[in-house]
Order: C-alpha cells, then sequence, then structure tokens
C-alpha cells in the first residue's frame, strides 16, 4: 500500500514542470540586493562607529580582550552581511545581462 502512495506521489511530481526564471525576477532579486547592502553598508557604519566612540572601561585585561573581542566579531559580521548582498546582487546582475545574450536552443 505505501509503495502505492510513494509511486502516486513521484508520478505527480513528475509531471510538473518548474516555472524558468526570467530576466524580471533576476533584476528585482539584484535590486533588492542592492538595497539591502546600502542598508546594512549604512547600519554597519553606525555600529563600528559606536563601538569605536564607547570603548570598554574596566580595568581587568580580561575583560578588556573579551570585550574587544566581541566588538570585533560584531563589526566584522555585520560587514561581511553587507558585502554579502554587494556579491549577491552583483551575481544576479551579471545573470540577467547574461539572460540576453544566451540563445537556448
Amino acid at each position: 500500500m505505501n509503495d502505492q502512495k510513494t509511486s502516486i506521489n513521484k508520478e505527480n511530481s513528475e509531471t510538473k514542470p518548474t516555472p524558468e526564471k526570467g530576466p524580471l525576477s533576476f533584476i528585482s532579486g539584484s535590486l533588492t540586493s542592492f538595497l539591502l547592502c546600502i542598508f546594512f553598508y549604512f547600519i554597519s557604519n553606525k555600529i563600528a562607529i559606536y563601538f569605536s566612540l564607547h570603548k570598554p572601561s574596566n580595568s581587568s585585561e580580561i575583560v578588556q580582550s573579551i570585550s574587544s573581542s566581541i566588538n570585533t566579531l560584531i563589526i566584522g559580521l555585520s560587514f561581511l552581511l553587507t558585502f554579502s548582498f554587494a556579491f549577491i546582487g552583483l551575481g544576479l546582475f551579471i545573470v540577467f545581462i547574461r539572460t540576453f545574450l544566451v540563445k537556448k536552443i
């Protein structure tokens, strides 16, 4: 009984073709990614400025070391997020341009 259900589910999933992505979805994804990149760039700058103006005020070297490491980690991750969106947007824009240059057979 389970074998029949599995074979029916496989047949149904195989007969439905997935629609191909067109140039409009590539350019909208690229623009969205670039907008998120700009948004997170300003937020990352604000984070970096905040941490540079507010230094840890503890006398313990261990606490200062941990605090400095966490600040560096937060700043690094925020800029990693920013430039990840930039590279995704650039890649989608290149795919958008490529859809006009490559002819389908």
